[in-house]
């Protein structure tokens, strides 16, 4: 069986986020469009739907290193800034992103509380990313016959 370590995460984020654009709980919010992800960033983000890559890859993410907080994501997704003429620091991503996609799938039940540790994925969040991780792998195999004998 393919899982999501068997196929590559851009495939599986861009074939992802287009199933999550169809997710009516997954809906950015109006300042979306607006708003930069986090101090280190310079400008907004280019991509009309990074709002929907972004759940994309926080849900390969848990799936991966579950459970995940918050905190932990921000980091994840923060960057380096230039401060002066000083060393480049790391900041943070906007964790109110992070923290409205993280309850958007929780309604969509793709992602669940674990306790206090963290959020993990649900068996309908497994599922998903399991079905997606095979029909990219079929894809890759069409492209790279060579593939086939692990499917």
């Amino acid at each position: 069986m393919v899982k999501v370590n068997d196929v590559p995460a851009d495939k599986l984020i861009e074939e992802l986020a287009t199933h999550l654009k169809r997710v009516p709980e997954i809906e950015p919010p109006a300042w979306a469009s607006i708003v930069k992800t986090g101090s280190h960033a310079d400008r907004p983000p280019q991509s009309k739907d990074w709002w929907y890559v972004r759940a994309a890859s926080v849900m390969r993410k848990v799936y991966l290193k579950g459970p995940l907080g918050v905190e932990r994501l921000e980091s994840a997704y923060g960057g380096s800034k230039q401060v002066g003429y000083f060393p480049k620091h790391h900041r943070d991503a906007g964790s109110s992103a992070v923290r409205k996609i993280l309850k958007g799938l929780e309604r969509a039940e793709l992602v669940g509380k674990q306790g206090t540790s963290g959020r993990v994925l649900t068996p309908k969040g497994v599922a998903l990313l399991d079905k997606i991780s095979k029909d990219v792998f079929k894809d890759q195999a069409k492209q790279n016959p060579a593939l086939e004998r692990y499917s």
